[in-house]
C-alpha cells in the first residue's frame, strides 16, 4: 500500500492527527519530500515548495499565508476550513460587541489602575470607583442596528445571535449561498450597497476574506456615512479597514470605538480602540473542529482523488467505481480539454465508468474512473497534450 508523507509545520491539533491511518500515512515536522503539507499560521510565500507535494492543507479559513495562485500553476489543492471556527468567532464579535457597548475595556483597566498603580483599597477605593464609573457609561444593544458585512458561515451566525439580543439587523453579501441563505433568519434585511448598510447601522462588523476587492473597504469616505457614535468591529482581517481613517474618526468623535483582533503600534494604544491578540478561532474546540475538517478533506484527497473545500479548485467528488483505476487531472480552463483526454484513453483501450470534470476560473479538474490498467506512457500522454497541468494515478 502507498504511504502519504504528510509534514506538519505547526502543531496540529491531535483530535484531528489522530484520524489519519499511521498504516497509511506518514506524519511529522521533519518529513523529507512530503506529499502533503498541513498548518495553520506558518508561512509558505518564501519556502521552496517540493516537487513531490500534492496538497497544502490549513487547519483555518484564511490562506494569506499559502501562495495559492503558484499552487494552482503546479496543479496543488490548498484546502481550508471555512465554517470551523465559525461559532468561535461568532461568540468574540458578541464580546467586542457588548465590549464596546460598555465600555468594559477601559473601564476594567480604570479599576486595576486604581489599585495596582494608585493603591487605593477599603473606602477609598469605593470612593474613587464611584466618582469615575460615569466616564464609562455606554449604550444597550436592543434597538440599535448592526451591519453584517459577509454573509458566510460566521456573518450568518453573527447575524442570527445578534438579533435574538434584540438588535435589528442589516447583512450585505452579492455572493451569498443557498446554504447561508437558508440558515440566515428571515427577519435579517438584506441590503444592496455597503453605503445603504453603513448609513443605516450603528455598528458594523466584517467578515469577508482579505482580497484586492476588499482591502480597505471601511475607507474614510464609507466611514463618514455611519451615523455618529458608530462602532467598527473587524474579525476578519486587518487589511479590510483603513485603521488610519478609523482612528482619525474615533478622533474627531464620529465613531465611538473600534474593536478588532489585528493589533498594530497605533491602535494597540489609542484610548478607542480595543485591539485583541487575534484571539478568532483559539478556542479548543475551534481547533479541534478545524483539524479534523483539514485531516478529512486532505486524507480524502490524497486517497480518492477527491476536492473538498480548496480554494483554488473546484469541488469536485465522486464516488470510486469497484474494479476500476481512477486519475486525477488537473488543467488550465480552456476549449476541448475534456475531449482530448477522453481520446487519450479510448485510444489507450480504457473504457470509461465515471467521469466528472469542473472548472473554476482559469483551472479545472477531472476525475475518472477506467475499466483497465493506466499505463505510465498513458500518463506521459495526457501530459503532453498543452494546457495539462499534473495527472496522477490514483491507487485504489
Amino acid at each position: 500500500m502507498t504511504t502519504f508523507p504528510i509534514q506538519t509545520l505547526n502543531a496540529i491539533s491531535p483530535v484531528g492527527l489522530q484520524r489519519l491511518d499511521r498504516s497509511v500515512f506518514d506524519v511529522g515536522t521533519d518529513i523529507d519530500s512530503p506529499r502533503a503539507i498541513l498548518l495553520r499560521s506558518a508561512d509558505l510565500h518564501s519556502v521552496e515548495l517540493p516537487p513531490s507535494l500534492y496538497a497544502v492543507a490549513r487547519a483555518g479559513a484564511g490562506t494569506n499565508n499559502i501562495p495559492v495562485d503558484r499552487l494552482a500553476a503546479r496543479g496543488i489543492p490548498v484546502f481550508n476550513t471555512p465554517g470551523a471556527n465559525a461559532n468561535a468567532v461568532k461568540e468574540l464579535v458578541i464580546a467586542g460587541m457588548l465590549l464596546a457597548a460598555r465600555n468594559l475595556y477601559h473601564a476594567a483597566d480604570y479599576t486595576r489602575d486604581l489599585v495596582a498603580v494608585q493603591g487605593l483599597s477599603g473606602a477609598d477605593l469605593e470612593k474613587q470607583v464611584e466618582a469615575g464609573k460615569k466616564q464609562f457609561a455606554g449604550f444597550e444593544l436592543p434597538g440599535k442596528t448592526l451591519g453584517v458585512i459577509g454573509l458566510g458561515a460566521i456573518g450568518v451566525l453573527v447575524a442570527n445571535a445578534a438579533q435574538s439580543l434584540g438588535l435589528k439587523v442589516l447583512g450585505y453579501d452579492p455572493n451569498v449561498t443557498i446554504k447561508a441563505a437558508w440558515q440566515l433568519s428571515p427577519n435579517v434585511e438584506q441590503v444592496s450597497s455597503v453605503e445603504e448598510l453603513l448609513s443605516r447601522s450603528d455598528m458594523v462588523t466584517l467578515h469577508v476574506p482579505l482580497v484586492d476587492g476588499t482591502r480597505g473597504m471601511i475607507n474614510a469616505e464609507r466611514i463618514a456615512l455611519m451615523p455618529q457614535g458608530g462602532v467598527v468591529l473587524n474579525f476578519a482581517r486587518g487589511g479590510v479597514v483603513d485603521e488610519a481613517a478609523v482612528i482619525a474618526a474615533l478622533d474627531s468623535g464620529h465613531l465611538h470605538s473600534y474593536v478588532n483582533d489585528f493589533p498594530t503600534e497605533a491602535g494597540a494604544v489609542h484610548p478607542k480602540v480595543i485591539a485583541l491578540p487575534h484571539l478568532g478561532a483559539s478556542t479548543g474546540e475551534a481547533e479541534d473542529n478545524c483539524a479534523v475538517m483539514a485531516v478529512d478533506q486532505l486524507a480524502d484527497y490524497l486517497l480518492n482523488g477527491n476536492i473538498r473545500n480548496a480554494v483554488n479548485f473546484p469541488d469536485v467528488v465522486m464516488t470510486r467505481t469497484p474494479g476500476t483505476t481512477r486519475l486525477g487531472i488537473f488543467n488550465e480552463n480552456k476549449p476541448n480539454m475534456i475531449g482530448q483526454i477522453t481520446a487519450a484513453l479510448a485510444a489507450a483501450g480504457l473504457n470509461v465508468s465515471e467521469f466528472t470534470n469542473k472548472s473554476r476560473g482559469d483551472y479545472a479538474y477531472t476525475l475518472v474512473d477506467v475499466e483497465g490498467e493506466v499505463r505510465d506512457e498513458l500518463k506521459q500522454e495526457i501530459l503532453a497534450i498543452e494546457g495539462i497541468i499534473r495527472a496522477r494515478k490514483i491507487e485504489a
